[in-house]
């Protein structure tokens, strides 16, 4: 599905990390701390899910080994599972520690959050482009 822009008004879309209007990450699984298929934040966005990343076994291992299981199907809160491949929604301090350790996925610029770069410089990001 291609990037979409849906239900904000100019003034409401935040702007990603390359100074344009935030895309969206995906639809399908639906991600984003909202549900809406965007990497926005908001003061209830405790973990701040800022960064889209397509997922990788060796991302889906270490997040897992560290207590959050994205792979494994959760049918009550309807979560199928993440699988290599996906885009996710991802909290920007796992991507941080993730990259600390080598395990860091690429990253889809257009729909990380500008407020990623509070945590890390574009050249960071720029080098996991994608």
């Amino acid at each position: 599905m291609p990037n979409i822009i849906l239900f904000y008004a100019k003034s409401e879309i935040p702007n990603n990390v390359l100074g344009g209007s935030l895309q969206s990450c995906c639809f399908e699984p639906k991600t984003g701390f909202y549900r809406d298929g965007f990497c926005k934040t908001g003061d209830e966005d405790y973990g701040t899910h800022v960064v889209c990343a397509i997922m990788t076994e060796e991302f889906l291992e270490f997040t897992k080994l560290r207590g959050n299981d994205l792979s494994t199907p959760n049918p009550q809160w309807g979560f199928a599972g993440l699988k290599p491949g996906d885009k996710w929604c991802l909290c920007v301090l796992r991507w941080v520690a993730a990259q600390k350790a080598g395990k860091a996925p690429r990253v889809v610029l257009e729909a990380t959050h500008e407020k990623a770069l509070e945590y890390m410089s574009l050249e960071v990001l720029l080098s996991y482009q994608a």
